[in-house]
């Protein structure tokens, strides 16, 4: 961000743009793919979606403005999308509700070391080439992704005759109106915009309240990170024997303890150490990284001929909440003297998917593949 600044001669405002478009772009985009994928198959929107990726990435390398840039950030930003979407429904193409849930949390557990990783390659790549390399390598490793897709992915989703995108949009509408599809996403929903809330806080309490070094929240961060990475390894390992809701059940009400400990902890000892805000956190990041791919599995197994729509919507819901909690705990933090603000809407975002997954899917079993 600062050498875009001072490279392409815009404010700062606008140079956050290329952040912001983009991740409105994966939002809206969400909606988008997984109905496309739906209609058209998963094999050709994956390639289409990937070949978007590298188009764009070598847009902005080439951009010789912040509009420039901005476009082809959002573009970028369509198309990388495509892999989390369409990767979710090849998934439960290919597997039962249950060992979905299982290969959506050895996925998960992958996908983890990427924001752990990507801020130094970034950083490395900035410092010694500038920040076009970073767009280079990105472009470079879309490019392989797509000559793999291209050269292993089969089409997972066969395509019946006759339906076209009518018939799609009343799959999604009928998706909004199921219960047992809203539990499952607001449990995903809520969980999402909990790490985001926290993500967007955390810095501000540690770094500006606490008056610790940043290096010192990157390591309690990474410890966050690795009980994340360990309950990934429990869904992969747990979640065909004891089944999704289970999985989930025991996911909300663990998370709900720890965002009540970390309230009291709060109350009782505002400034202590990170560890305040830090240790509740690893609780709720472990009961995470195991509930989530199941509440994932669980969302678009609800019909499964429909699992693209159903991952892009539940993507769009985690995205957008996500945006609006990070936002408001900002907000609240802003002259604040304790994270109390980041205690407290962490504390209710458990209980909202604690509640939302008693209420919604408790009394609705599941029933296989619905009727179109």
């Amino acid at each position: 961000m600062p050498a875009l600044v001072t490279t392409l001669g815009a404010g700062a405002g606008t140079v956050q743009l290329t952040l912001s478009l983009f991740l409105l772009g994966m939002a809206i985009s969400q909606l988008v793919l997984g109905t496309l994928s739906d209609r058209f198959g998963r094999r050709p929107v994956m390639l289409v979606g990937l070949a978007v990726t590298v188009i764009a990435s070598f847009a902005a390398l080439a951009s010789t403005s912040v509009v420039g840039l901005i476009v082809a950030r959002t573009f970028q930003a369509f198309g990388a999308t495509v892999g989390i979407v369409v990767g979710r429904a090849v998934i439960r193409d290919l597997y039962g509700r249950d060992r979905a849930a299982s290969m959506i949390g050895w996925v998960t557990m992958a996908m983890v070391v990427a924001p752990m990783i990507a801020p130094l390659i970034g950083g490395a790549l900035d410092t010694a080439l500038g920040w076009r390399a970073i767009f280079a390598c990105m472009g470079l490793f879309a490019a392989l992704v797509l000559a793999w897709v291209a050269l292993q992915l089969p089409e997972t989703r066969t395509v019946a005759a006759g339906e076209g995108f009518g018939h799609f949009i009343a799959a999604s509408g009928s998706l909004l109106t199921n219960r047992k599809y809203l539990g499952y996403a607001l449990v995903a929903a809520t969980n999402s915009a909990m790490f985001f809330t926290f993500i967007g806080g955390a810095p501000h309490v540690v770094v500006t309240q606490m008056h610790r070094s940043s290096a010192e929240y990157g390591v309690w961060f990474l410890f966050i990170s690795l009980t994340y990475m360990v309950g990934n390894f429990a869904a992969g390992r747990f979640s065909v024997k004891y089944g999704i809701d289970v999985m989930i059940r025991a996911g909300v009400a663990v998370t709900f303890v720890g965002a009540s400990v970390g309230m009291l902890w709060v109350i009782v000892d505002p400034l202590s150490s990170p560890a305040v805000v830090m240790a509740p956190q690893m609780i709720i990041g472990f009961a995470s990284g195991f509930m989530l791919p199941n509440a994932i599995a669980g969302a678009v197994s609800v019909r499964p001929q429909a699992a693209g729509a159903a991952s892009g919507i539940m993507g769009f819901m985690q995205m957008g909440l996500g945006a609006a909690t990070a936002q408001l705990v900002g907000h609240l933090l802003d002259g604040a003297q304790t994270a109390l603000p980041l205690a407290a809407i962490v504390l209710v975002l458990c209980a909202c998917g604690l509640v939302a997954f008693f209420t919604l899917t408790r009394r609705q079993s599941f029933r296989g593949t619905p009727k179109a």
